[in-house]
Parts: C-alpha cells; structure tokens; sequence
C-alpha cells in the first residue's frame, strides 16, 4: 500500500484569480507588467527576424531591436517596483 506524503498545504482558491495570483506572489499590477513585457519582447524578436531583410539597415534594425529586447528584460525585472510609484501614490 502506498504512503502519500503532502508536500505543500492545501490553498483555498474559491474566489478565483485573486487568490491564485496571491499564491504566486503576483499582483494585478505585476500581472499587467508583465504582459505588456512579453508583448515587447514579440516585438522586438520581429523586428530581430526583419532585420536581415535589407542589407543598408540592418545594423541599425538590429541595434533597435536588441534595445527593445533590453527595455522588455528590464520592465518584467523591474516593472513592479517602476510602477508602484504611481499605484500607491500618498497625498
């Protein structure tokens, strides 16, 4: 007969995403932040993938889209702390 062992304590997640986003650590601003990350990051591996296309400007097609790919590294490392700035302004 097997032996189950838990490994993790159950969670209750009845009211949806909100309580899964707790489990993970992730707010809805984090969640937002990281979205609009993964959409740059399409961005600039298009424009990585167009670059080859024309010989004149590649370098600089390049150059732009390695850019992007940095700003879209940073903002989901760092997005959450850019912006709680401006969510969790006092005044």
């Amino acid at each position: 007969m097997r032996n189950f062992v838990t490994i993790a304590k159950p969670q209750d997640l009845s009211t949806g995403f909100s309580d899964f986003f707790k489990t993970i650590g992730l707010t809805g601003g984090g969640l937002v932040t990281k979205a609009i990350a993964a959409v740059i990051v399409v961005i600039a591996i298009r424009m990585l993938l167009g670059a080859a296309n024309n010989p004149q400007t590649a370098l600089r097609k390049g150059m732009l889209g390695v850019g992007t790919l940095f700003v879209a590294i940073v903002l989901a490392l760092y997005g959450d702390a850019l912006f709680s700035t401006v969510t969790q302004a006092k005044g």
